[in-house]
């Protein structure tokens, strides 16, 4: 009896080379900076197991898009002298693969990976769009004495030259709000996205040619997935989220995305299988585009 591969996917050695995969998965257990419940540490490797139970072919493409290849790389260790040093550790592993022309796919930990993520990508892509799903904006200038708290991970990003467009938002605080008026920079609230009917064409009007995707797993409303440390009322629904996705990546082209803050809850799997299960429709749909 053969054992499945602790990979990502669960995926033979034919669609998991790094040298012949177009996607490479970097998992980040890193939840130092986190301010409410820890535990977003062990996301990536319960992603990761959850991902072994989805099914390679999906039913919306009517395609197995893991044959792209999808390598998973090691873990990276966390570097616990700092925010500030994890972040160069990420960048400096992520821009190794972006070098090498991967699609790179991070997995958190929390989200103040993004950042490093983020500006590794743009060593190839200078003019790059984030998209932001999440119930924060995530742009104080500092908090609790880190620059590079989780707090402050997309205040950094608008700091690399990135255009941010979030979505799903709604937990603000008084200086994130003084800093959007500042920076002209237009949420899309979550209430937006269960109001107005033309929310999904100001997130594409909003973004440029080149995009890459973070995901906070909670813009989705708790009820979808209730595994995050920050929980948020009156989220985002699956088929809001994947239905951005696919237009984003039928009109942009993705570069690079991260799902983050998955905390797993003992006991229950929904949140990290509903995180495997959007990961692979993001590969599929960057895929469907390629």
């Amino acid at each position: 009896m053969t054992s499945q591969p602790n990979n990502f996917l669960g995926l033979p050695a034919r669609y998991s080379d790094y040298a012949r995969s177009r996607f490479a998965v970097l998992p980040i257990p890193y939840d130092s900076t986190t301010s409410f419940q820890t535990g977003t540490r062990e996301g990536p490797a319960a992603i990761i197991r959850a991902s072994q139970q989805v099914e390679l072919f999906d039913e919306e493409l009517e395609a197995e898009c893991h044959k792209a290849g999808v390598a998973t790389l090691d873990p990276l260790v966390p570097n616990m002298s700092g925010p500030e040093a994890m972040h160069k550790d990420i960048f400096q592993t992520a821009k190794r693969v972006v070098r090498d022309g991967k699609f790179l796919f991070g997995l958190g930990g929390e989200h103040s990976i993004t950042s490093g993520l983020v500006r590794a990508v743009m060593t190839k892509h200078k003019n790059l769009s984030v998209l932001q799903i999440d119930a924060h904006l995530d742009l104080r200038d500092s908090w609790e004495g880190a620059n590079h708290s989780h707090a402050c991970v997309m205040r950094r990003i608008v700091d690399l030259g990135a255009t941010v467009v979030p979505v799903g938002i709604r937990n603000i605080s008084l200086e994130e709000h003084r800093f959007l008026k500042r920076r002209k920079i237009e949420p899309i609230t979550a209430r937006q996205c269960h109001t107005d009917d033309d929310w999904v064409d100001r997130v594409l009007n909003a973004l440029g040619d080149t995009v890459y995707v973070t995901i906070d797993i909670d813009g989705f409303d708790p009820s979808f997935a209730p595994g995050t440390g920050t929980p948020e009322p009156g989220g985002l629904d699956w088929y809001q989220i994947t239905g951005l996705l696919r237009l984003v990546a039928a009109e942009k082209t993705v570069v690079g995305a991260d799902i983050t803050e998955v905390m797993p809850i003992p006991g229950q799997a929904v949140t990290e299988f509903l995180a495997a299960r959007l990961a692979y429709k993001l590969i599929g749909y960057a895929q469907a585009r390629a």
